[in-house]
């Protein structure tokens, strides 16, 4: 799913994204989730340098109806993130970098295998 937004004459490197953040554990359950699915599921993924969180970029508007439990979303409020091999948020590096993965992840699939995410964890936790 494109999020391009005509920002002049870099508009390629320029995008508008929200950034839904979660914990490393279920993120990284969501990203095998998605990547299982049909077609190409998941946009760019940012993993912070400490290891505790996941960032999905998903299309701007999403952090406005965003109500998933145990996760956040956050505007850019419309200020175009550098989707380059630089990380757009100091302190995080790429998971999955622009350019081998769509321009943002669709909430709505996100929002299914961050619950299936959330699931698993739970039944495998439990067998402990």
């Amino acid at each position: 799913m494109e999020t391009s937004r005509s920002n002049g004459s870099d508009a390629s490197s320029r995008e508008v994204c929200d950034l839904v953040t979660v914990p490393t554990r279920q993120g990284l359950e969501a990203v095998d989730i998605l990547r299982r699915g049909a077609g190409d599921a998941v946009g760019p993924v940012l993993h912070d340098d400490g290891g505790g969180t996941l960032g999905f970029l998903v299309p701007p508007g999403t952090a406005a109806a965003w109500d998933v439990p145990g996760s956040t979303c956050t505007e850019t409020d419309g200020r175009g993130l550098s989707l380059n091999p630089e990380p757009p948020v100091e302190g995080s590096d790429w998971l999955l970098p622009p350019g081998e993965a769509d321009l943002a992840t669709d909430p709505a699939v996100l929002r299914r295998a961050l619950g299936e995410a959330a699931r698993l964890i739970e039944a495998a936790d439990s067998c402990r």
